[in-house]
């Protein structure tokens, strides 16, 4: 197996934390990388299991050092992906998925260019302004932020490789655990064309030596 990222993004309320959660039960070969915040835990939030909360110092500190693969201002708080935790994943054989915004999903990408990228889209505004509202974690100025937010972000859908709308909560997941099937044979036959490649421009390599010296 060939292991890649999997990015989901998607509006605040879009669904990607939930179908993140659902990959990770329901599939054996996903693993999480755990992302580094600087806003406060909410209730039955866990250290290093949901995010590593770090102060704006040690965030930054780190972030000096390169040690993220993406990080962003979100809503007032800086987020970001380690680079050792994403490594670690894959290191284990498993795909890394991960729930960041548009902004992270365009550094991540160029730190990690076999990312698949997915973004997950409400079926209405009304849709996802009543999940906002469902939440009850926003107040009037901070709905008004993340949908400000939202629109910024439904701009840059067309960076994405894959789309699904989460209008049904079962048949987005159905849908993006089709997207990881069909990514991970691409890869793995990506993988094995690369090496019968190289097998087969070294075969002709020796024989093209070989005709070469020969004398006629």
């Amino acid at each position: 197996m060939n292991p890649f990222p999997l990015i989901l993004s998607s509006p605040s309320g879009g669904g990607k934390t939930t179908i993140a959660r659902m990959l990770l039960e329901r599939r054996h070969d996903v693993g999480y990388s755990v992302s580094c915040t600087t806003r406060a835990a909410r209730p039955r939030e866990q250290e290093g299991k949901d995010y590593f909360f770090l102060s704006q110092d040690e965030f930054e500190r780190r972030r000096a050092l390169d040690e993220f693969a993406e990080s962003a201002v979100v809503h007032g708080n800086l987020y970001g992906t380690l680079r050792n935790e994403v490594k670690r994943v894959l290191a284990s054989g498993k795909h890394v998925i991960m729930d960041i915004d548009v902004q992270g999903a365009r550094q991540f990408a160029r730190a990690f260019p076999e990312s698949v990228l997915v973004f997950l889209l409400p079926p209405s505004t009304d849709v996802l302004i009543d999940r906002l509202r469902a939440r009850q974690t926003e107040d009037h100025r901070k709905l008004l932020v993340r949908l400000r937010s939202a629109r910024e972000e439904l701009r840059e859908v067309g960076r994405y490789q894959y789309v699904v709308v989460n209008d049904n909560l079962e048949r987005a997941y159905t849908q993006v655990t089709a997207i990881v099937d069909a990514e991970t044979v691409r890869h793995e036959r990506l993988a094995l064309l690369d090496e019968r490649l190289a097998e087969l421009i070294d075969a002709l390599d020796r024989q093209i030596h070989e005709y070469s010296s020969i004398r006629i």
